[in-house]
């Protein structure tokens, strides 16, 4: 059996103004390296034999934090960034529905037909999240790996994990910020390895005076 540690970067300075982060490498909150001293510690005592992380810096940055004190090498993986908003990149949330309509209509009703102008479609990020865990997976067959991303990538990585399309991505909830995942593949010599969820969006070692969404309620919605 393989088993993958799923984590959502830590609190950057996007998810405070509230702005869409996208691509945009934004830097960590003072609250985001609380919640990395937070995620050291829950970490201190797994045994891991990788870690992997999206290149964008609030992901890195989260991935060292899980590695701690154990000097493993921390690969990136392109695969495993945020969705490339394109011109929803630095824009405000409150200001996307006037701006476009169309398309933030789709954001929320219906996220799998999401393709921002220059950007990229949610689709292609449901197969990229797809195509990163099984090599990931793969590669570290019958190992414990570690692995850093965003939310919508994570989102994503979640509704293919339950073995849903991409049309089902509305029922699949929102990680918080340094939330942790509990995946498991099950090793196979020929094929795709089957897989499930043992827990998700684990946000346990920040308590409410940490947790971002604590202070926010749009995920509720």
């Amino acid at each position: 059996m393989t088993i993958l540690y799923l984590v959502r970067h830590c609190e950057a300075f996007g998810n405070i103004k509230r702005i869409f982060q996208g691509h945009i490498d934004s830097e960590i909150s003072d609250n985001g390296q609380k919640q990395l001293d937070r995620l050291t510690e829950r970490f201190r005592d797994i045994p891991l034999d990788g870690i992997v992380s999206s290149p964008l810096k609030r992901a890195y940055l989260t991935a060292q934090a899980v590695n701690g004190d154990r000097g493993l090498p921390v690969e990136t993986d392109r695969r495993l960034m945020e969705i490339n908003g394109g011109r929803w990149e630095g824009k405000p949330w409150d200001d996307l529905d006037g701006l476009y309509p169309e398309e933030s209509a789709a954001w929320l009703k219906a996220p799998w037909d999401f393709h921002p102008e220059e950007g990229e479609s949610m689709r292609a990020v449901y197969e990229r999240m797809a195509a990163a865990l099984t090599d990931i997976a793969r590669r570290y067959e019958g190992k414990t790996v570690a692995v850093a991303s965003h939310g919508c990538a994570i989102r994503n990585a979640l509704c293919w994990m339950r073995g849903w399309p991409v049309e089902r991505l509305n029922e699949v909830p929102w990680a918080d910020n340094t939330s942790v995942a509990l995946l498991e593949f099950d090793d196979h010599p020929h094929g795709e390895p089957s897989r499930r969820i043992v827990y998700e969006n684990d946000n346990s070692h920040l308590g409410k005076e940490i947790s971002t969404f604590e202070k926010q309620s749009w995920w509720r919605k």
